[in-house]
């Protein structure tokens, strides 16, 4: 079995999709493994250290390969490359995406999309949503105390207090609670807000205040998958207008509210960005999907009015020595579901739930139910 760990070719992707250590424990199944050449020197590791931990290093590893372990999904140059039938893991970002799925498909290998991971027990450790969710949480809270300009804990002094920022955070799934613990960890009044009611004893114990219009509506707004539900526009409307007043007041807000296969929802209007005081900062987490804040640009900072709206590309890549460990982590467990230990060869069981939640291609078709091509009538 031999697994090739491919180089990004997106711009601006500075993760890696294995480190040493994961590639110790592959060799220690019995795989070959077969890094690009520079793959991760990005995210710190150089070509020497994958040698030292048994991997071989090669301009394009990925052409005989059994598996193929990349950050993004490949390119239609780049699965050209690859051999029929080979195992592609990723993140697939299969949304809208239907002529890429179809080139994955047409190229005969077998896809599997990370982000697609249930979300079961089981699955906890291959889950690279919450795994690069987590440091993106905590990055936003830095990325936004660096745009801000002031000090964020009380600081007493000779000459003078220094008041503690106050700090909105709005989305509590895993970013948000990363942020909330790291915005109280740096000293800031944290306040947070979601649709999900279970999240908000959670807020409390990291020490925040939770601030949501707590209807009805509000008290059964979540999936049983744990994701947020969309919320009718009279809620939405209700809850603009108690965040509107509250946003007024903040120093920094940071937003992460994302649903699945869908654009992200405008959480922060224009007008609410002109009551924020001059010097106020706004981190988007969701920018990449069309923002939460109105007015974001992905991959720049806005100044509207004083008012810094912060809108970086792949939060989670700005920390990439750290998310290409959890990511490489999150991917050698996925693999190590897959591979038969005794014979030392791929074996997997398309009756696993594991399986059957993220596999998208298989003999040259589309098969993952969310994303299968409509047949006409």
């Amino acid at each position: 079995m031999r697994i090739a760990v491919a180089r990004e070719t997106e711009a601006g992707e500075p993760r890696v999709a294995a480190t040493p250590d994961t590639v110790k424990k592959y060799k220690a199944v019995g795989a070959d493994v077969v890094v690009s050449r520079g793959a991760g020197i990005a995210s710190g590791i150089l070509d020497a250290d994958f040698e030292a931990a048994g991997a071989t290093i090669a301009d394009n590893p990925a052409a005989d390969a059994d598996v193929v372990l990349k950050v993004r999904r490949p390119s239609d140059a780049e699965i050209k490359t690859y051999k029929k039938g080979a195992v592609v893991v990723a993140i697939m970002d299969p949304y809208g995406n239907d002529a890429a799925l179809k080139a994955l498909a047409d190229a005969g290998v077998i896809a599997f999309a990370m982000e697609l991971m249930p979300r079961i027990t089981r699955a906890q450790s291959m889950d690279v949503l919450s795994s690069q969710a987590n440091l993106a949480g905590y990055r936003a809270v830095i990325d936004g105390a660096a745009e801000y300009g002031r000090a964020l804990p009380m600081m007493m002094t000779a000459a003078g207090t220094v008041p503690a920022a106050k700090i909105f955070v709005m989305g509590v799934g895993v970013a948000g609670l990363q942020a909330i613990a790291t915005a109280r960890r740096l000293g800031g009044v944290v306040t947070a807000t979601d649709v999900r009611p279970a999240v908000k004893e959670q807020v409390q114990s990291l020490g925040a205040k939770f601030i949501a219009v707590e209807d009805d509506e509000f008290k059964q707004a979540e999936t049983a998958g744990g994701y947020a539900k969309e919320m009718s526009k009279d809620y939405q409307a209700k809850q603009a207008a108690l965040v509107a007043e509250h946003i007024k007041k903040q120093d920094i807000v940071i937003t992460t509210a994302l649903i699945p296969g869908r654009p992200a929802p405008k959480l922060v209007s224009a007008e609410m960005v002109k009551s924020m005081r001059p010097g106020s900062v706004l981190v988007d987490l969701a920018v990449e999907r069309g923002g939460n804040v109105e007015g974001a640009r992905l991959g720049e900072v806005v100044l509207i009015d004083g008012v810094k709206i912060v809108g970086h590309a792949n939060v989670p890549g700005r920390l990439a020595a750290s998310s290409s460990a959890l990511y490489a982590k999150n991917l050698l467990t996925f693999l190590d579901s897959l591979i038969d230990k005794k014979e030392k060869t791929l074996a997997i069981n398309w009756d696993d739930e594991i399986v059957k939640g993220t596999a998208l291609t298989r003999d040259g078709a589309v098969i993952h139910p969310n994303f299968k091509p409509k047949t006409a009538a």
